[in-house]
């Protein structure tokens, strides 16, 4: 009889891809500052992030360049995508075995679908973790300078009125006492809500503050009483989202609102830089209450010849130079990348002297390793710069030569009074500056009708180029400058400048504009007139106009 023949099978297991692991993370409210250490930190590692109603913008400024950000909120028909579907996004995310990272707004485990989608995830054996959010509860309230409780009302009482009036709901228990009321969903119901806790027993004067958009800088609130409430939201126009809270505290708001009385609250400021320089500029301004929006005027490439560079830094090694003097940030970053190239690191500035042209160049520089020897004690800037440095001593300078890494269009100033002082000057282009493309067409309109409430310029050249790629801003538009020379440019542009920086920094410039700011709030006040931004009064002049 004949065996039927068999065929071997490999014993070898198969691979799988291990899986990935959720976080479920809180975003807080709205301002990104509120995100928590842990947030933050998961953030910065992550492969996919899935959004639910955060800007795009707002997740890669904590994300990698690289990360893959899916929108959560709305499937391709744009309907709101149901906890499921959502639920089945994050599992699929997980399983292509990356670090996957769910941003709720406010608490993933209140008033979020985080439970729901973390079912999906245990279901599927996936790992995950909860990170815990700011609850809007608590910092909405705060931004609008209100406490919900204090030495008299020690109660809380948190109800969502999103159905209106409910016949199930115990209206006097809800309204009993004198406890703090915070009410979710109430923008469109006031009215009948404020009737229901009148009839309830709560006094038709009782104090009501209705903020939308909170911790953000487009947020906006209403105080009022019960009995008014419903007109004066009408009549302000606001609209979801909403927390509203009902109680005496309210009346605390007069002496303790923080965030709307910014200086710069709410001001819409364009900053002209290059990507790179932004970064500090903008976080400046936002702590004043400003929305800054970056458009870059000016890119930065390498030098056509190379050769040039690469003598230098052969030289640098060798042991050509006494002084390496760096005039701007992006100096040191393109010397960095040069010396990263070729695999050496800071070290090889050991007996050098290196001077900076000011606080935020000597930052680059102390992050890379190397602390300056020189940063000028008065003006930071090249002529500052060139007040404090040494003549070339004979006896006490063993090599009388300076590598000066620079721009293209860098001026020659500078140089020529490092010549007088008795030195030789390599004067070496480390990096050209070209014009930036034209800005969208939003932002160019915007710039030329008054759309901005202020421009700050930290440079004659971005002045130029934001000349040359969207034209002049509009006469109503704040125009600060970081220094004379950048001042002088702007005038002869035909711009008339509002602020200029005590010193040519960017803290000092963010401070002054803020300082400005200040005082357009103030002499409203003082008038008893409403604090208007300059774009709002271009848009009240207009309407009058019309």
């Amino acid at each position: 009889m004949t065996r039927p023949k068999t065929t071997s099978k490999s014993t070898t297991p198969r691979k799988s891809r291990p899986l990935g692991c959720v976080a479920f993370v809180g975003a807080g409210p709205g301002d990104p500052e509120l995100l928590t250490v842990r947030a933050v930190e998961l953030l910065a590692k992550a492969d996919v992030v899935v959004t639910e109603s955060q800007d795009a913008d707002f997740v890669r400024r904590f994300c990698r360049d690289d990360v893959e950000v899916v929108d959560g909120s709305l499937g391709d028909d744009g309907q709101p995508l149901s906890h499921a579907v959502r639920a089945r996004l994050v599992v699929k995310a997980a399983k292509s075995g990356g670090s996957v990272v769910r941003l709720l707004d406010g608490d993933p485990f209140l008033y979020a679908t985080g439970s729901e989608e973390a079912v999906g995830c245990a279901k599927a054996g996936i790992p995950f973790e909860v990170v815990p959010g700011v609850s809007s509860i608590t910092a909405v309230p705060a931004y609008a300078g209100i406490p919900l409780t204090s030495a008299k009302h020690r109660e809380v009482r948190v109800v969502n009125v999103a159905e209106g009036i409910r016949s199930s709901a115990d209206w006097s228990s809800i309204a009993a006492g004198t406890a703090t009321l915070v009410l979710l969903s109430a923008t469109q119901v006031i009215g009948d809500v404020a009737k229901a806790l009148i009839a309830a027993g709560r006094s038709p004067e009782t104090p009501v503050a209705m903020t939308q958009l909170g911790t953000t800088t487009s947020q906006r609130t209403v105080t009022s009483t019960l009995e008014r409430i419903a007109a004066d939201v009408k009549a302000a126009k606001l609209a979801p989202p909403t927390i509203t809270v009902v109680g005496d505290t309210v009346v605390l708001r007069e002496t303790l609102s923080w965030f709307e009385t910014k200086s710069l609250f709410g001001w819409r400021v364009l900053v002209p830089r290059t990507k790179e320089q932004a970064g500090a500029l903008s976080d400046r301004l936002r702590a004043y209450g400003a929305v800054p929006e970056e458009v870059p005027t000016i890119a930065v490439e390498p030098p056509r010849t190379p050769q040039q560079m690469e003598r230098a830094i052969k030289g640098l090694v060798t042991g050509r130079y006494e002084w390496v003097a760096f005039t701007s940030r992006n100096a040191v970053k393109a010397v960095r990348e040069r010396f990263e190239e070729y695999g050496l690191d800071a070290r090889a500035f050991a007996g050098i002297k290196v001077a900076a042209v000011g606080e935020q160049t000597a930052a680059d520089l102390l992050a890379w390793g190397i602390k300056p020897d020189l940063v000028p004690s008065g003006e930071q800037s090249a002529a500052g710069l060139l007040e404090d440095w040494p003549p070339y001593d004979a006896v006490f300078d063993p090599i009388d030569r300076v590598f000066l890494p620079r721009a293209d269009i860098a001026t020659e100033n500078l140089v020529a009074g490092l010549v007088e002082r008795g030195w030789e000057v390599d004067d070496v282009t480390a990096y050209r500056t070209v014009r930036a493309a034209p800005p969208a067409a939003p932002i160019r309109e915007a710039i030329k009708s008054g759309g901005y409430d202020a421009v700050v310029f930290t440079s004659s050249s971005t002045v130029r180029n934001l000349v040359g790629i969207a034209g002049k801003p509009h006469p109503s538009t704040v125009i600060a400058c970081i220094g004379p020379a950048t001042a002088k440019t702007a005038e002869e542009h035909g711009l008339r400048v509002d602020v200029l920086a005590p010193s040519p920094s960017v803290p000092d410039l963010a401070a002054a504009l803020s300082e400005y700011g200040a005082s357009v709030r103030a002499a409203a006040v003082a008038a008893g007139e409403p604090v208007l931004r300059p774009s709002q009064k271009r848009a009240t002049a207009r309407r009058k106009a019309t």
